[in-house]
């Protein structure tokens, strides 16, 4: 399994030219993709922001792309929620990241990710 950071998941669902060669190779190898429950949350705060706009409102967005082949959610556990706070205090994530961190460290999965601080976070495998 590999678990994908929002933008990755934004990007395979909508617009897989933005992520890199490595990562769309990844994604089509794996067997199992998961997205971290806090990624639904992030993609409709983006929206209800205006940072974001999508094909369609954004809770048809969510079911559509959670309905994708080999997609599984992954909820927020209690050990998800203990082990983001446990990255330390020079892991430079917001509540989101640390969540989508802890998931990926706790899934033993790598971590598709553009996100040049999180890839420079040792504890965690990306891919870019």
């Amino acid at each position: 399994m590999i678990v994908l950071d929002t933008h990755a998941w934004l990007w395979w669902v909508s617009k897989p030219s933005n992520l890199s060669r490595a990562a769309r190779q990844r994604i089509g190898t794996e067997t199992r993709i998961g997205v971290s429950a806090i990624s639904c949350l992030e993609v409709a705060t983006a929206v209800a922001k205006r940072r974001i706009t999508l094909d369609r409102d954004p809770l048809s967005w969510l079911e559509q792309a959670l309905a994708l082949p080999k997609l599984d959610l992954l909820p927020l556990t209690p050990a998800i929620a203990v082990k983001a706070t446990q990255l330390g205090h020079d892991f430079p994530g917001d509540p989101a990241d640390r969540i989508i961190v802890a998931t990926s460290m706790l899934e033993s999965a790598a971590l598709i990710t553009k996100d040049s601080r999180i890839r420079a976070y040792p504890a965690v495998t990306s891919v870019w």
